[in-house]
């Protein structure tokens, strides 16, 4: 879809996150002594991103601490590849140095409690910290009592692998070692959840390994949704010409009952088996949203001021990415949490140094899928502040989906990682 942005001039714009205007007058504020504290909980795309700009933009005046539990950053984004088999996890994992390099104080630990009246986060190993800015961006977790037997037991061999890591290698190896002739059971749960687009990547990634060393075996998916939530004509088109005869896709069939040693699910009413179980569960915002009270719908998500991110339940705190109550249009993919950073570091750096906070900020989306070792896709968006709804719109007109997949796509969407891994870890 054409319009005033040019596709390179979008792709360029959106695979930095970039933000426009964020600080009105100019980009930063002159080197002073430090004028605040901020600590951002989560190393992700958007705590790190956060962590970088608010150092970036208050030209060193705002003392950032940043705490993440894990000691590497592991991108969700590319992550089905490694299902796939054409891309390693170590190919999707990078450090937390450059941000050490440019200001930012990284502690490697755990937060387990928030204390929102006195300004302090305490730690699982280390002493407490204080603070006079508190940026929360806890991803998700996941909601397995949604579904019956789903317990601590059933996890060891059931796995989501919907957080890059140690379940995607897991996953990987449990489809290497099933028998020709299996059968891979992929459930997805009802809308909203992380990243739309990506189960049905992860189906067009494990049915590109499956096609080429266990041509025999097949993929059940009982889609817990009414239809394909995102990019549905280009993922049918693909499994219709590269997969076909290999998924069988099966809409309003949401998971209710794992039976993780018989190897079977049950919806309302049928059951269904699979010699590799794939269940994905229903999610919502990290738990220490939910310990810090910033958990403010459904018992699931974050409701935000849009135009600084501040939570609408706990003053001085700003919540980001998949955690929020998304906006209109809004998905929680990779690139809007590097977009809310950018909102949050902008007015974070506003309020400590008595500057105004931009009232219009313009995001973009952008988010790619791989549906074999050679071609992508996209979907893309332009998102604006309308100050008199209070909330982010999707601006009309903008965006779209590609015309097809292709492999100049699949370039596009390599350089889309590379360049939001940069912008959010430097």
């Amino acid at each position: 879809m054409e319009n005033r942005f040019s596709r390179r001039g979008f792709l360029k714009f959106a695979g930095a996150g970039a933000v426009a205007a964020t600080l009105p007058g100019c980009a930063t504020v002159p080197q002073a002594k430090t004028v605040g504290r901020v600590v951002v909980i989560g190393g992700g795309f958007g705590g790190a991103t956060a962590a970088r700009y608010i150092r970036a933009w208050s030209a060193g005046a705002v003392e950032v601490i940043l705490v993440e539990r894990n000691t590497e950053f592991v991108s969700c984004p590319l992550s089905n590849l490694v299902l796939g088999g054409s891309r390693q996890i170590a190919d999707l994992t990078r450090g937390y140095g450059r941000l050490r390099d440019e200001g930012v104080s990284v502690v490697h630990d755990e937060v387990t409690a928030v204390d929102a009246a006195g300004k302090r986060i305490s730690l699982a190993r280390g002493p407490a910290i204080a603070y006079d800015r508190l940026v929360v961006s806890p991803g998700i977790d996941f909601m397995y009592d949604q579904i019956a037997g789903y317990d601590a037991e059933a996890q060891r061999t059931v796995l989501h692998a919907w957080k890059a890591g140690p379940e995607t290698l897991a996953l990987r190896q449990q489809l290497v070692a099933m028998r020709d002739g299996g059968v891979v059971l992929i459930s997805i749960p009802k809308a909203p959840y992380r990243c739309p687009p990506g189960p049905y990547e992860r189906i067009s990634q494990i049915a590109s390994y499956l096609k080429q060393a266990k041509p025999k075996s097949k993929i059940l998916v009982l889609d817990g949704n009414e239809d394909i939530v995102s990019k549905k004509g280009l993922f049918l088109a693909a499994w219709n010409e590269l997969y076909k005869g290999l998924i069988q896709y099966m809409p309003n069939h949401e998971v209710k009952e794992v039976a993780a040693r018989g190897g079977n699910v049950k919806t309302d009413f049928e059951s269904f088996k699979g010699d590799v179980l794939n269940v994905i569960p229903p999610q919502r915002a990290g738990n220490i949203a939910a310990q810090a009270r910033l958990i403010t719908t459904n018992n699931r998500w974050c409701d935000v001021d849009w135009m600084t991110m501040e939570s609408k339940a706990v003053p001085g705190v700003h919540v980001l990415g998949d955690a929020t109550l998304s906006a209109s249009a809004m998905p929680k993919s990779a690139s809007m949490a590097n977009n809310h950073a950018k909102i949050a570091a902008g007015a974070i750096v506003a309020m400590l140094t008595g500057r105004p906070v931009n009232p219009q900020p313009v995001i973009a989306n952008v988010c790619y899928s791989y549906v074999s070792d050679k071609e992508a896709m996209h979907v893309t968006s332009v998102h604006r502040y309308d100050a008199d709804k209070k909330t982010i719109l999707p601006v009309a007109g903008s965006g779209g989906v590609s015309a097809q997949r292709s492999e100049l796509e699949k370039a596009y969407a390599d350089t889309w990682s590379r360049n939001i891994w940069a912008d959010t870890l430097g």
